[in-house]
């Protein structure tokens, strides 16, 4: 039955016109589908547009009414725009009213119709009627365009001072909106914004105030205009907290706290780096963070802002340690956004009263466990901060307890800190090694390159302690290989220590656990991490170095067995970096002459820094680039960026096997003719971490007292074709050296083509520039392009700069040149080598910069694709 009747009353109103706006709120609410009420809407729009083009007058106001209910539902209503100026242009104070609510809602100050309503601004921002004044003045300081507030600003300067309270009010608050909109009209207002600090309505002190704050922060050159008034705002001040019951003003027993925040946000302001000012206001701030309660929220906004303000002022040391206190009330409190500012705020002023915070550092550390994730954040923030020589051990000790329950989030970011706080404030080397153990058991999984780096230098640096620590490594791989920052750090140690570890027997645990050591068990514990569910390929390539180190410092038979069965287990892996390293270090067991020498303890690595944050750069770039000439700053590799949309880099992976015979050498240090001769140490640095050294490009003269016997063996290593092809052409070289040769996927050094005159890229101011294409014999992906860098003209070339960039399928690796200076008539070298896997055209996209005749060249060429059959 009930049905029945809704559908009728609908069908009623639906062939009925809608008269009022109550009708049409009627009707939508009557609608049980969206549907329903497009059609009413769409219906309703159609009359009211037929009623605007019939120009009736006494309909215009209903239908306004009714198409910004319309507005409001989110319906198009911007056809009613010219309607609401008619309204504006009415004389009936409710024709106004709603015209100019319409021009507000309907328009903004992007829209071209604007402009039409400057006019009637005009004339009733003069209108003798207080209300009417207000209108527009609430309109402008909502819809004000640029182009309104020059036009209109001198009428709202003489309205700042009216007579009339109401219209002061409304006019300080179109001021705003006019500076905000013309920053450079402030000067039209300082002298009227001045005296609304003396006005006695509360309303209009607000707005004074508020005024005088935009206009300060909009220009700071004007501050010391306006710090004179800080006497007559810190007496407005005292007023307010010594004022008894104001009905009119009171906020929960509070008077007025929204003035009180005004103004102490404008003192914070004025006397920011003023004593004299910052002593005028001392007492009063004193007395507001005293008196004020905290059991409410109003008195807490108030008590924030004092604090805020005593802390960015140059306020006495008592009232710093006063705003320090209250904010650790704030932490007490129940409410998470209060305790959120709280900590905020003191993540922010700790620097300045480092002690005042450190009496609450209880309650900062109990935060830890809230169940608020924020709160947590920044708790964890500011309890890293609160970490000195004094506290370190207590502090460390809670951290670590966190970071066993903390967020997976959180982790990176606690061992990175928890790292450089142990490495900055470490009362002894024995308990920054402790702490380090018990973070990498905690989180080992999230433990940063660089920490890892830096724990490996500590150790190997502390020879006192190298035995405490693989014996409490080999403990905790023998209870845990899950974390892989612990396992990585254990193997390393027992690689390089191993000795040190077999020598010292069985050993006592904290625990009273006695753990027995032997070679047997150490070999049985790196194959268990081998075979274990957690390895992986990072894993193995430090388990199979770590093997082949064990090889030379064990001494037991059976031992070494394992090691080369392990070994010669990976020889056939399928991941490249392995098998290639696995081979490597079978064949080194044919020399057991020198096998102790090359695999003897690693020198003492050089710290590395830690950065503090989280982020990591992504060294993944749309395209590379590489350079050669002298090393370039900042605003060279800006340059480019731009050459074809990519990112510079240094080099990277051109070749599918081991990085380091594409990784790029720095110019400035190859060319340098102060450069350090490669040491030993310096070539096998790389043979624990998984990628060999640098292969040289030419060949280094050393001198050496190895025999010419013990070079033939090295040589060897490589195959007699190719010791013996390179034996005429190498003078005598370091064994170590051949040897970090050997360890290293042969580059060829230059193309085969070399001779050839090959294709000109550039050629502009004498120096011409050619490209020698070729394929690499090792690798059919990768291309060899000789430059040649010829000098035509009769002036040296200086400090040639040659870069280059190629598209995103494509690599780019650039050895260092033969020299950046290329005499007349000269010729000097350098090899380029593009990784094309996907075969697709090589363009090149070149910057030359170099000196000739006292001038600076700076030049960008593109050359490609390269002619057909060219390699």
């Amino acid at each position: 039955m009930m049905n029945s009747i809704n559908k009728i009353s609908q069908e009623i109103l639906a062939k009925l016109p809608l008269f009022r706006l109550k009708d049409l709120i009627r009707a939508v609410r009557a609608c049980k589908t969206a549907a329903e009420e497009r059609a009413v809407i769409q219906k309703e729009s159609a009359n009211i547009r037929t009623a605007f083009k019939s120009e009736n007058p006494d309909t215009r106001h209903t239908n306004v009414a009714k198409l910004l209910y319309i507005h409001m539902l989110g319906y198009p209503a911007h056809f009613g725009q010219m309607e609401c100026l008619k309204l504006v242009a009415s004389p009936k104070y409710a024709d106004k009213r709603l015209g100019y609510l319409g021009i507000m809602l309907l328009i903004d100050e992007k829209t071209e119709v604007l402009t039409l309503v400057t006019n009637s601004l005009k004339n009733d921002l003069n209108h003798s009627n207080m209300f009417v004044v207000g209108l527009a003045l609430c309109t402008m300081g909502n819809i004000s365009s640029s182009e309104m507030a020059r036009d209109l600003c001198s009428e709202v300067e003489k309205l700042m001072g009216s007579s009339n309270t109401y219209i002061r009010k409304k006019a300080a608050l179109c001021a705003l909106r006019i500076i905000s909109r013309v920053p450079e009209l402030h000067e039209n207002f300082l002298s009227k914004a001045k005296s609304l600090l003396n006005d006695r309505s509360h309303g209009v002190l607000i707005t004074g105030i508020t005024l005088v704050t935009e206009i300060c922060q909009q220009n700071p050159e004007i501050i010391p205009t306006f710090r004179k008034a800080v006497p007559l705002l810190v007496r407005h001040l005292k007023n307010l907290t010594s004022a008894g019951f104001s009905p009119e003003h009171d906020v929960t027993g509070v008077t007025d706290p929204f003035l009180q925040i005004k103004i102490l946000r404008l003192l914070r302001i004025l006397a920011k780096g003023d004593r004299e000012a910052s002593e005028a206001m001392n007492d009063i701030l004193a007395q507001v963070a005293t008196n004020t309660e905290n059991t409410k929220n109003v008195g807490n906004s108030i008590l924030y802002e004092t604090v805020l303000t005593i802390m960015n002022i140059e306020s006495e040391a008592g009232l710093r340690v006063l705003a320090i206190n209250i904010l650790g009330k704030f932490l007490s409190n129940r409410d998470n956004n209060i305790r959120y500012v709280a900590l905020e705020t003191l993540n922010k002023t700790v620097g300045i009263e480092t002690q005042a915070v450190q009496r609450h550092r209880n309650i900062i550390l109990d935060c830890l466990r809230d169940g608020d994730i924020s709160i947590r954040r920044r708790a964890l923030e500011l309890s890293f901060a609160l970490i000195n020589e004094g506290n370190v051990r207590v502090l460390t000790r809670e951290l670590l307890a966190f970071l066993e329950v903390a967020d997976t989030e959180f982790k990176q970011g606690m061992t990175t800190k928890i790292a450089l706080a142990a490495d900055r404030f470490a009362p002894n080397k024995r308990w920054h090694i402790d702490t380090m153990l018990r973070m990498l058991k905690l989180a080992g999984n999230y433990v940063r390159e660089e920490v890892l780096a830096g724990f490996i230098s500590l150790i190997a640096s502390s020879s006192d302690l190298q035995q405490y620590t693989v014996q409490k490594l080999y403990a905790a791989l023998k209870q845990d290989i899950s974390q892989e920052g612990l396992v990585l750090a254990g193997v390393w140690v027992i690689g390089e220590y191993g000795d040190v570890l077999v020598s010292s027997g069985a050993f006592e645990e904290e625990e009273g656990v006695v753990i027995e050591v032997s070679d047997s068990l150490v070999i049985g514990l790196l194959q268990s991490i081998l075979l274990g569910p957690y390895a992986n390929q990072v894993t193995r390539e430090y388990v199979t170095t770590a093997l082949m180190k064990l090889s030379s410092r064990l001494s037991d038979a059976s031992a070494q067995s394992k090691i080369k069965e392990l070994l010669n287990q990976y020889t056939v892996s399928m991941e490249a970096e392995i098998q290639q390293r696995a081979v490597e270090y079978t064949n080194l067991f044919s020399y057991d002459s020198i096998r102790p020498a090359i695999l003897e303890r690693m020198p003492v690595p050089e710290p590395r820094t830690i950065i503090a944050n989280n982020s990591t750069s992504d060294n993944t770039h749309a395209g590379h680039t590489a350079s050669s000439g002298k090393a370039n700053g900042p605003s060279d590799q800006d340059l480019l960026l731009d050459l074809m949309g990519v990112g510079t880099s240094g080099g990277g992976d051109i070749g599918g096997g081991d990085s380091s015979d594409i990784m790029a050498q720095s110019p400035t240090a190859a060319m340098s003719p102060q450069q350090p001769k490669t040491s030993n140490a310096d070539l096998l640095a790389d043979l624990f971490g998984g990628s060999s050294s640098v292969a040289p490009t030419t060949t280094t003269t050393t001198t050496s007292t190895t025999s010419s016997s013990m070079n033939n063996d090295l040589m060897n290593l490589l195959g007699d074709s190719q010791a013996q092809a390179s034996k005429p052409a190498q003078p005598p070289v370091d064994p170590l050296e051949a040897l970090g040769q050997s360890f290293s996927i042969t580059t060829s050094s230059s193309p085969a083509n070399d001779s050839a005159k090959g294709y000109e890229a550039y050629s502009k101011n004498g120096l011409t520039i050619r490209l020698v294409p070729s394929k690499d014999r090792t690798n059919p992906a990768i291309i060899n392009i000789q430059a040649l860098f010829i000098n035509n003209g009769q002036a040296t070339i200086s400090n040639l700069q040659f870069q280059a960039a190629v598209p995103k399928s494509q690599r780019l690796q650039m050895n260092t040149a033969t020299s950046n200076m290329v005499q007349p008539n000269g010729t000097e070298k350098q090899l380029m080598r593009v990784n094309n896997p996907q075969q697709t055209t090589v363009k090149l996209r070149l910057r030359i910069s170099y000196d000739v005749a006292g001038e600076r060249i700076d030049d960008i060429a593109q050359y490609g694709p390269f002619p057909e059959g060219a390699f």
